[in-house]
Protein backbone atom coordinates (compact mmCIF):
# COMPACT_ATOMS: atom_id res chain seq x y z
CA UNK A 1 0.00 0.00 0.00
CA UNK A 2 1.36 3.40 -1.00
CA UNK A 3 1.94 6.01 1.68
CA UNK A 4 -1.07 8.37 1.69
CA UNK A 5 -0.60 11.90 0.40
CA UNK A 6 -2.64 14.86 1.62
CA UNK A 7 -2.66 18.13 -0.31
CA UNK A 8 -4.60 20.66 1.76
CA UNK A 9 -4.27 21.98 5.32
CA UNK A 10 -7.88 20.98 5.97
CA UNK A 11 -7.21 17.34 5.04
CA UNK A 12 -4.11 17.24 7.22
CA UNK A 13 -5.89 18.82 10.17
CA UNK A 14 -8.69 16.27 9.88
CA UNK A 15 -6.12 13.45 9.86
CA UNK A 16 -4.24 14.85 12.86
CA UNK A 17 -7.34 15.43 14.99
CA UNK A 18 -7.21 11.81 16.15
CA UNK A 19 -3.47 12.04 16.89
CA UNK A 20 -3.22 15.27 18.88
CA UNK A 21 -2.84 13.31 22.14
CA UNK A 22 0.30 11.70 20.71
CA UNK A 23 3.70 13.23 20.07
CA UNK A 24 4.03 14.54 16.52
CA UNK A 25 7.33 14.94 14.71
CA UNK A 26 7.51 17.05 11.56
CA UNK A 27 10.13 17.13 8.81
CA UNK A 28 9.53 19.97 6.31
CA UNK A 29 11.32 19.49 2.98
CA UNK A 30 11.30 20.65 -0.62
CA UNK A 31 11.52 17.06 -1.84
CA UNK A 32 14.29 15.45 -3.91
CA UNK A 33 15.01 13.54 -0.73
CA UNK A 34 18.50 12.18 -0.01
CA UNK A 35 20.21 10.45 2.90
CA UNK A 36 20.39 13.73 4.80
CA UNK A 37 16.61 13.98 4.75
CA UNK A 38 16.37 10.33 5.68
CA UNK A 39 18.44 11.00 8.79
CA UNK A 40 15.97 13.73 9.82
CA UNK A 41 13.07 11.33 9.33
CA UNK A 42 14.84 8.60 11.31
CA UNK A 43 15.45 11.02 14.17
CA UNK A 44 11.80 12.08 14.11
CA UNK A 45 10.68 8.45 13.99
CA UNK A 46 12.79 7.61 17.06
CA UNK A 47 11.41 10.51 19.13
CA UNK A 48 7.73 10.69 18.19
CA UNK A 49 4.62 8.55 17.84
CA UNK A 50 3.47 10.21 14.60
CA UNK A 51 5.79 11.48 11.85
CA UNK A 52 4.67 13.91 9.15
CA UNK A 53 6.86 14.88 6.19
CA UNK A 54 5.96 17.80 3.95
CA UNK A 55 7.16 18.38 0.40
CA UNK A 56 6.69 21.91 -0.86
CA UNK A 57 8.97 23.69 -3.32
CA UNK A 58 8.52 27.14 -1.84
CA UNK A 59 8.31 29.81 -4.55
CA UNK A 60 8.72 32.60 -1.98
CA UNK A 61 12.35 31.67 -1.32
CA UNK A 62 13.48 31.75 -4.96
CA UNK A 63 14.50 34.92 -6.76
CA UNK A 64 13.48 35.43 -10.39
CA UNK A 65 16.92 34.35 -11.65
CA UNK A 66 17.16 31.23 -9.47
CA UNK A 67 16.31 27.58 -10.09
CA UNK A 68 12.65 27.31 -9.06
CA UNK A 69 11.55 25.83 -12.37
CA UNK A 70 14.33 23.26 -12.56
CA UNK A 71 14.56 22.41 -8.88
CA UNK A 72 14.49 18.56 -8.69
CA UNK A 73 11.01 17.09 -8.29
CA UNK A 74 10.61 13.33 -7.79
CA UNK A 75 7.44 12.79 -5.81
CA UNK A 76 7.03 9.06 -6.39
CA UNK A 77 10.64 8.36 -5.41
CA UNK A 78 10.23 10.57 -2.34
CA UNK A 79 7.06 8.72 -1.42
CA UNK A 80 8.89 5.37 -1.52
CA UNK A 81 11.69 6.78 0.63
CA UNK A 82 9.22 8.12 3.19
CA UNK A 83 7.25 4.89 3.28
CA UNK A 84 10.41 2.85 3.86
CA UNK A 85 11.42 5.24 6.67
CA UNK A 86 8.12 4.74 8.51
CA UNK A 87 6.51 8.12 7.79
CA UNK A 88 2.84 8.16 8.76
CA UNK A 89 1.61 10.85 6.37
CA UNK A 90 3.05 12.82 3.46
CA UNK A 91 1.80 16.40 3.13
CA UNK A 92 2.25 17.80 -0.38
CA UNK A 93 0.34 21.09 -0.54
CA UNK A 94 -0.10 23.15 -3.68
CA UNK A 95 0.74 26.82 -3.98
CA UNK A 96 -2.99 27.50 -3.90
CA UNK A 97 -3.69 25.41 -0.81
CA UNK A 98 -0.83 27.19 0.99
CA UNK A 99 -2.61 30.48 0.32
CA UNK A 100 0.28 32.08 -1.56
CA UNK A 101 -0.77 35.22 -3.40
CA UNK A 102 0.63 38.62 -4.25
CA UNK A 103 -0.63 40.26 -1.04
CA UNK A 104 0.40 37.51 1.36
CA UNK A 105 1.21 38.45 4.96
CA UNK A 106 4.85 37.51 5.52
CA UNK A 107 7.18 36.83 8.44
CA UNK A 108 10.18 39.18 8.44
CA UNK A 109 13.16 37.89 10.47
CA UNK A 110 15.62 40.34 12.08
CA UNK A 111 17.65 42.18 9.46
CA UNK A 112 20.85 41.47 11.40
CA UNK A 113 20.38 37.74 10.73
CA UNK A 114 19.13 38.05 7.17
CA UNK A 115 21.32 40.68 5.50
CA UNK A 116 24.53 38.63 5.58
CA UNK A 117 25.96 35.26 4.49
CA UNK A 118 23.43 33.81 2.00
CA UNK A 119 21.19 36.84 2.46
CA UNK A 120 23.76 39.09 0.78
CA UNK A 121 22.98 37.58 -2.62
CA UNK A 122 19.55 36.03 -2.03
CA UNK A 123 17.35 39.05 -1.32
CA UNK A 124 14.03 38.02 0.22
CA UNK A 125 15.08 34.37 0.54
CA UNK A 126 14.88 34.06 4.31
CA UNK A 127 11.65 36.06 4.50
CA UNK A 128 10.18 33.48 2.14
CA UNK A 129 11.60 30.62 4.20
CA UNK A 130 10.37 32.08 7.48
CA UNK A 131 6.88 32.70 6.12
CA UNK A 132 6.35 29.18 4.79
CA UNK A 133 7.97 27.46 7.78
CA UNK A 134 5.74 29.47 10.12
CA UNK A 135 2.69 28.53 8.05
CA UNK A 136 3.67 24.85 8.05
CA UNK A 137 4.28 24.84 11.80
CA UNK A 138 0.85 26.39 12.33
CA UNK A 139 -0.77 23.85 10.03
CA UNK A 140 0.91 20.75 11.49
CA UNK A 141 1.30 21.96 15.10
CA UNK A 142 4.02 19.41 15.84
CA UNK A 143 5.77 18.82 19.14
CA UNK A 144 9.12 18.77 17.35
CA UNK A 145 10.32 19.93 13.91
CA UNK A 146 13.56 18.70 12.38
CA UNK A 147 16.02 20.69 10.26
CA UNK A 148 19.50 19.95 8.94
CA UNK A 149 22.49 21.80 10.35
CA UNK A 150 23.92 22.18 6.84
CA UNK A 151 21.52 25.09 6.40
CA UNK A 152 22.89 26.79 9.52
CA UNK A 153 21.65 30.30 8.75
CA UNK A 154 18.17 28.97 8.06
CA UNK A 155 18.23 26.96 11.29
CA UNK A 156 19.30 29.96 13.38
CA UNK A 157 16.59 32.14 11.83
CA UNK A 158 13.90 29.51 12.36
CA UNK A 159 14.90 29.12 16.00
CA UNK A 160 14.69 32.90 16.38
CA UNK A 161 11.21 33.23 14.85
CA UNK A 162 9.93 30.32 16.94
CA UNK A 163 11.19 32.11 20.06
CA UNK A 164 9.99 35.56 19.01
CA UNK A 165 6.54 34.39 17.92
CA UNK A 166 6.09 32.01 20.87
CA UNK A 167 5.42 29.07 18.59
CA UNK A 168 4.86 25.94 20.73
CA UNK A 169 7.35 23.64 19.01
CA UNK A 170 10.86 22.37 19.72
CA UNK A 171 13.27 22.90 16.83
CA UNK A 172 15.72 20.00 16.50
CA UNK A 173 18.92 20.52 14.51
CA UNK A 174 20.41 17.37 12.99
CA UNK A 175 24.03 16.83 11.90
CA UNK A 176 25.08 17.22 8.28
CA UNK A 177 25.52 13.95 6.40
CA UNK A 178 28.37 13.72 3.93
CA UNK A 179 29.58 11.61 1.04
CA UNK A 180 32.85 9.75 1.52
CA UNK A 181 34.60 12.72 -0.09
CA UNK A 182 33.23 15.04 2.59
CA UNK A 183 30.77 16.77 0.24
CA UNK A 184 27.60 17.60 2.17
CA UNK A 185 24.52 15.87 0.80
CA UNK A 186 22.23 18.32 -0.98
CA UNK A 187 19.38 18.05 -3.46
CA UNK A 188 21.34 20.40 -5.73
CA UNK A 189 24.21 17.92 -5.94
CA UNK A 190 22.12 16.35 -8.71
CA UNK A 191 23.17 19.26 -10.91
CA UNK A 192 26.87 18.33 -10.64
CA UNK A 193 28.79 16.09 -13.01
CA UNK A 194 31.05 13.40 -11.48
CA UNK A 195 33.98 15.77 -12.02
CA UNK A 196 32.09 18.58 -10.34
CA UNK A 197 31.29 16.43 -7.33
CA UNK A 198 34.94 15.52 -6.99
CA UNK A 199 35.99 19.17 -7.21
CA UNK A 200 33.32 20.21 -4.70
CA UNK A 201 34.99 18.09 -2.02
CA UNK A 202 37.41 21.00 -1.58
CA UNK A 203 34.67 22.85 0.31
CA UNK A 204 34.77 20.52 3.31
CA UNK A 205 38.56 20.15 3.13
CA UNK A 206 38.88 23.91 3.43
CA UNK A 207 36.66 23.99 6.50
CA UNK A 208 38.68 21.20 8.05
CA UNK A 209 41.91 23.15 7.56
CA UNK A 210 40.55 26.04 9.62
CA UNK A 211 39.19 23.64 12.23
CA UNK A 212 42.58 21.95 12.52
CA UNK A 213 44.34 25.28 12.99
CA UNK A 214 41.88 26.25 15.74
CA UNK A 215 42.49 22.97 17.53
CA UNK A 216 46.19 23.85 17.54
CA UNK A 217 45.41 27.06 19.41
CA UNK A 218 44.85 29.70 16.73
CA UNK A 219 42.20 32.27 17.72
CA UNK A 220 42.63 34.92 15.00
CA UNK A 221 39.66 34.69 12.58
CA UNK A 222 41.76 36.17 9.75
CA UNK A 223 44.32 33.38 10.02
CA UNK A 224 41.62 30.71 10.22
CA UNK A 225 39.92 32.09 7.11
CA UNK A 226 43.26 32.29 5.30
CA UNK A 227 43.90 28.60 6.00
CA UNK A 228 40.54 27.71 4.47
CA UNK A 229 41.07 29.98 1.44
CA UNK A 230 44.50 28.47 0.81
CA UNK A 231 42.90 25.04 0.48
CA UNK A 232 40.12 26.44 -1.73
CA UNK A 233 42.72 27.88 -4.09
CA UNK A 234 43.79 24.35 -5.04
CA UNK A 235 40.57 23.96 -7.06
CA UNK A 236 40.32 26.86 -9.48
CA UNK A 237 36.88 25.73 -10.67
CA UNK A 238 35.41 26.69 -7.29
CA UNK A 239 34.15 30.28 -7.18
CA UNK A 240 33.85 31.58 -3.63
CA UNK A 241 30.82 33.67 -2.69
CA UNK A 242 31.55 34.07 1.02
CA UNK A 243 33.56 32.52 3.83
CA UNK A 244 32.84 33.88 7.30
CA UNK A 245 33.41 32.96 10.93
CA UNK A 246 30.32 33.90 12.92
CA UNK A 247 28.45 33.38 16.14
CA UNK A 248 26.18 30.35 15.49
CA UNK A 249 23.18 31.97 17.19
CA UNK A 250 23.33 35.63 16.11
CA UNK A 251 25.25 35.04 12.83
CA UNK A 252 27.43 38.08 13.58
CA UNK A 253 31.14 38.05 12.77
CA UNK A 254 33.49 37.41 15.67
CA UNK A 255 36.72 39.23 16.50
CA UNK A 256 38.44 36.34 18.23
CA UNK A 257 37.78 32.65 18.72
CA UNK A 258 37.03 32.55 22.45
CA UNK A 259 33.78 30.55 22.27
CA UNK A 260 32.15 28.09 19.84
CA UNK A 261 31.79 29.59 16.37
CA UNK A 262 30.45 28.65 12.96
CA UNK A 263 32.57 28.73 9.82
CA UNK A 264 30.13 29.14 6.92
CA UNK A 265 30.84 29.01 3.21
CA UNK A 266 29.02 29.37 -0.10
CA UNK A 267 30.30 29.15 -3.64
CA UNK A 268 29.73 27.68 -7.07
CA UNK A 269 31.04 24.79 -9.11
CA UNK A 270 29.61 24.22 -12.59
CA UNK A 271 27.29 27.15 -11.81
CA UNK A 272 25.71 25.13 -8.99
CA UNK A 273 25.53 27.03 -5.73
CA UNK A 274 26.67 24.97 -2.74
CA UNK A 275 26.76 25.84 0.96
CA UNK A 276 28.37 24.18 3.95
CA UNK A 277 29.61 24.94 7.45
CA UNK A 278 31.53 23.48 10.33
CA UNK A 279 31.70 24.16 14.04
CA UNK A 280 34.95 25.74 15.23
CA UNK A 281 35.88 25.39 18.88
CA UNK A 282 38.66 27.23 20.73
CA UNK A 283 41.50 25.00 21.89
CA UNK A 284 41.11 23.73 25.45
Amino acid sequence: MNLPILTTPHELDRYLQSHRSQSIGFVPTMGALHVGHQSLIERARSENTVVIVSIFVNPLQFAADEDLDRYPRQLEIDRVICEAAGVDMLFVPTVESMGIRDTLTQVVPPASMVNRLCGNTRTGHFQGVATIVAKLLNIVQPDRAYFGEKDAQQLAIIRRIVTDLNLPVSIVGCPTLRANSGLAHSSRNQYLSPTGRSQAAVIYRSLQQAQKLAKNGETDPHKLLTAAKTELSTVTEFHLEYLELVDPHTLQSIDTLDKPALLAIAGRIENTRLIDNIGILPAV
